[in-house]
């Protein structure tokens, strides 16, 4: 699983130098638009909390140096587009999942060798920051589920290598809210259950689970 990295910011920086190491966060500026939400922020306005779909209002209250810049759907819509057609190149198959992430099925061309897998992701990061001034953090996994959870690990530019044998066990600690799919009503049913972890529902009875959830449960 490749994800971009704070992706619309990260163009925004790229298209404007002088925001580099800024809280850039885009989105509306609240002081002229009170209403706008945030949707993507640099990692440097994380560290004060600000987050995807937080009222900019709220924003600026947490860090009142950020830089609002204005969204540009159209550029990233072409950068996104670039970006696919570049991943296209390594995978035997690409399915996107939005304009920022995408799995590659690699099972073919690695013949199931985690250490070329860990290879073609090296040549990846390379050529997405040699052709688009960007980062990416990869995940390698057996699974896409795990993929996307270890994608996520080391954020930002990281890459996270999940082997069969440790599947188990790196997926145990992780919340339950990192499932796909499991949102907050499904997070506060499981924990009503005592599953908190998805490590609890390793251990959870499988049959018992689809009683309770029915089809969801069996997933």
């Amino acid at each position: 699983h490749v994800d971009m990295d704070a992706f619309y910011a990260a163009v925004e920086i790229r298209e404007n130098p002088d925001l580099a190491g800024k809280a850039v966060v885009v989105g509306a500026d609240p002081r002229k638009h009170p209403r706008g939400v945030v949707l993507t922020a640099s990692y440097e306005a994380r560290r004060y909390g600000i987050r995807s779909a937080m009222s900019c209002v709220q924003a600026i209250r947490l860090c009142p140096q950020a830089v609002f810049v204005p969204p540009r759907f159209e550029l990233y819509g072409r950068v996104s587009s670039e970006i696919m057609e570049l991943l296209r190149g390594f995978a035997d198959h690409l399915q996107p999942t939005g304009i920022e992430e995408g799995y590659l099925d690699v099972a073919e061309r690695c013949g199931g060798n985690f250490s070329r897998a860990q290879e073609l992701a090296r040549e990846i990061k390379s050529a997405i920051r040699r052709d688009h001034h960007l980062t990416c953090s990869i995940g390698i996994a057996p699974t896409k589920a795990a993929a996307k959870i270890a994608s996520d690990f080391e954020k930002p530019d990281g890459l996270t290598v999940v082997s069969p044998d440790h599947i188990v066990e790196f997926l145990a600690p992780f919340p339950v809210r990192k499932i796909l799919g499991v949102g907050p009503k499904t997070g506060d049913r499981l924990k009503e259950l005592g599953l908190e972890t998805i490590g609890d529902i390793q251990r959870y009875n499988r049959q018992d689970l689809v009683e309770l959830l029915g089809a969801f449960g069996e997933y």
